[in-house]
């Protein structure tokens, strides 16, 4: 069984979409949606559409671990609450664990919209594959048993995805699957684009010559701060 585990905070607008894409895969599915303290409609549009709900501290690291302890699958996969899987998603996990030396993995990512920085975003997936920048709009899935083994999700606000994919690498093999998954491109959105992208190489750059996630949190402001709500056929 593959349990799908989805961090939220104050999601209503993007929640119901991305559930329906998920139950649309197998509508058995085990999904826990680990909610932070959200204050409008998250909750109870997660329950209503199928999905545990989990209390949480607030802070993506603690969120993600929070719902792979309620998990009961034999494989965790974590995806973004505005984060849409294609298809064949399912399928394609199963039939890459088939191979018993591979750990984990992702897919590769799109982002929606036709701005300008959303296409530019898409040109570049293949670059920070290669680069190994992989985080979590990328969705990854790991075996429970190397998750538990490497100690999963460590409580950081900031690059918790980035860490873990990390150390699932050492763990064995890691793939990213063609996929590809739709994620929101609601942060670089509005004239954003440039500050954004920037602030964020900054970041990636301090965070792998050692700084704290936590000091590095600090710079990267919310999309929600800036950003309007995100819309679902």
């Amino acid at each position: 069984m593959i349990s799908v585990i989805i961090p939220a905070l104050n999601e209503a607008d993007s929640m119901e979409g991305t559930l329906r894409a998920i139950f649309a895969l197998d509508s058995s599915l085990d999904v826990i949606v680990a909610d932070g303290g959200s204050a409008d409609g998250t909750v109870s549009i997660a329950s209503s559409h199928g999905a545990r709900v989990v209390q949480s501290g607030r802070g993506r690291g603690l969120q993600l671990a929070r719902g792979a302890e309620e998990a009961h699958g034999e494989v965790l996969w974590f995806v973004h609450a505005d984060t849409l899987p294609h298809p064949g998603a399912l399928a394609d996990i199963e039939a890459a664990l088939r191979d018993p030396c591979l750990a984990g993995g992702n897919f590769r990512l799109r982002f929606d919209g036709h701005s300008l920085g959303a296409r530019f975003l898409n040109r570049l997936q293949g670059l920070r594959e290669i680069l190994g920048w992989h985080y979590g709009d990328n969705t990854i899935f790991v075996r429970r048993g190397v998750y538990s083994k490497i100690g999963g999700f460590q409580p950081y606000p900031l690059f918790e995805d980035a860490d873990l994919v990390k150390r699932i690498r050492r763990a064995g093999r890691f793939a990213t699957l063609p996929g590809p998954v739709t994620s929101s491109s609601r942060r670089f959105e509005n004239g954003r684009f440039l500050s954004t992208g920037v602030l964020w190489i900054v970041l990636q750059t301090l965070y792998w010559i050692g700084v704290p996630p936590r000091i590095l949190s600090r710079l990267y402001p919310p999309a929600r701060r800036y950003c309007p709500p995100i819309r679902r056929a």
